[in-house]
């Protein structure tokens, strides 16, 4: 089929947006003609791509707001700026549809449910996401949080809240054929702005030599059994949950490395010191990703206490690389992590919170075996789920089950058209 896929951030060898608009053109691409909108300074990264490997089937349509530039503008005026180049995409897509006859819209990147893709007011088959952004962190954990971190998650529940009202937000919902959410409670979202046709898929995934990479790690037999973190330091990150669950669990030979920075990194040292772990816990700082590959395999075991998050890449990657899962049971990580690759903890309450990650962690350092068995089950989870190969041919099977029979009635209305 001929498809016309958005696709704001899009750029190979990268994580996050830009590499989920990559993987997924390029998935899509094996078994359709694509056409991609997306930003003008992408270009220089995708052309470089192209000349190393040939995709076809595959053409990429460049577009910018006039005079405006995608690297100069700042972090608040880039949501503007990805607003109104929405609204212009809609009108070279329609131009694009004139002249070549679109038979399927897809929107990718940027993967967030609180914008509307005006791809969708042209009259063609519109596919949504996946998209994300609909999860919050408890309202009990919030008083962990000091009062920058109480003031963004108000800030952000009345920005989504008043994005939900965008009537162009809930044309988009009605106007989709098929709306992934990443979790579950963004589909609820994606429900009550009026889609219909919702259901849960990721929006990450690696490439087949990032698993292959992640493989060759072996776990240490060696003692200090080192548990890792990975991210930025952030109030919903959940770090001092992990930091907290540490220090109770009191464990002999162990270790804590947490990599990444970030503004809380002064105040997760702070409650390092008044826990008296402080000997036990290494702060790594912002590192390259070579370095953190490094590291990670050099670890044993992953603890992932997220409060609120749509992916959970450094999930895949732990698993991926044979290391059991701590995670809460939230958001996207909850739904990659599985009993046999790791340990997925109730969030009702921090104490209760805390009090279980203890126990996981325990039991994980006292059990190596269990380590064991559980990084092998992540290897093959990974290997099987986790991989952008197979989840393009569970893109090929969704575009198959819903775009097929439209596409049936309307070879056969352009039959009987030309009879007449």
């Amino acid at each position: 089929m001929k498809v016309l896929v958005s696709a704001y951030a899009c750029r190979p060898d990268m994580g996050s947006e830009p590499g989920l608009g990559w993987n997924t053109i390029q998935e899509l691409a094996k078994k359709h003609q694509v056409w991609v909108l997306t930003r003008e300074d992408n270009r220089l990264f995708i052309d470089a791509e192209i000349k190393k490997k040939s995709i076809p089937r595959l053409e990429f349509i460049y577009s910018d707001l006039p005079g405006i530039k995608w690297g100069e503008i700042g972090f608040i005026t880039r949501h503007l700026h990805y607003y109104l180049w929405q609204i212009q995409a809609y009108f070279v897509g329609r131009q694009l549809h004139q002249a070549i006859g679109f038979e399927t819209l897809h929107h990718v990147t940027y993967g967030t449910y609180t914008y509307p893709s005006f791809l969708s007011l042209l009259p063609v088959p519109f596919i949504w996401g996946p998209v994300g952004g609909g999860e919050s962190a408890p309202y009990a954990f919030w008083q962990d949080f000091n009062l920058r971190g109480k003031i963004y998650e108000m800030l952000r529940s009345w920005i989504r809240w008043c994005k939900e009202y965008d009537p162009f937000l809930r044309l988009t919902a009605k106007k989709s054929i098929l709306a992934w959410g990443t979790t579950q409670d963004t589909a609820g979202k994606l429900q009550k702005l009026g889609a219909v046709n919702v259901r849960i898929f990721s929006a990450v995934g690696l490439s087949q030599s990032e698993i292959a990479k992640l493989s060759q790690f072996p776990i240490p037999d060696i003692l200090p059994v080192k548990f890792f973190s990975i991210g930025r330091l952030l109030h919903w990150k959940g770090f001092h949950l992990g930091l907290r669950a540490f220090a109770q669990a009191a464990i002999p030979n162990s270790e804590y490395w947490i990599l990444g920075d970030g503004p809380e990194r002064q105040h997760l040292q702070t409650l390092t010191k008044k826990l008296g772990i402080s000997e036990q816990i290494k702060f790594w700082g912002q590192l390259p990703r070579e370095q953190i590959f490094q590291l990670l395999g050099e670890s044993h075991i992953l603890v992932h206490p997220s409060l609120h998050e749509s992916g959970g890449f450094v999930c895949m990657e732990a698993m991926a690389a044979g290391r059991p899962v701590i995670c809460l049971d939230l958001g996207g990580p909850a739904l990659q992590v599985t009993e046999d690759t790791g340990f997925k903890i109730p969030a009702h309450t921090p104490e209760q919170t805390v009090c279980d990650l203890a126990k996981a962690m325990t039991r994980l350092a006292l059990d190596a075996d269990l380590r064991r068995q559980m990084g092998q089950a992540g290897q093959k989870l990974a290997r099987e789920n986790f991989a952008w190969e197979v989840k393009g041919q569970l893109l090929a099977q969704f575009y198959e089950e819903i775009l097929r029979p439209i596409k049936k009635e309307y070879d056969r209305w352009n039959e009987q058209k030309l009879i007449q």
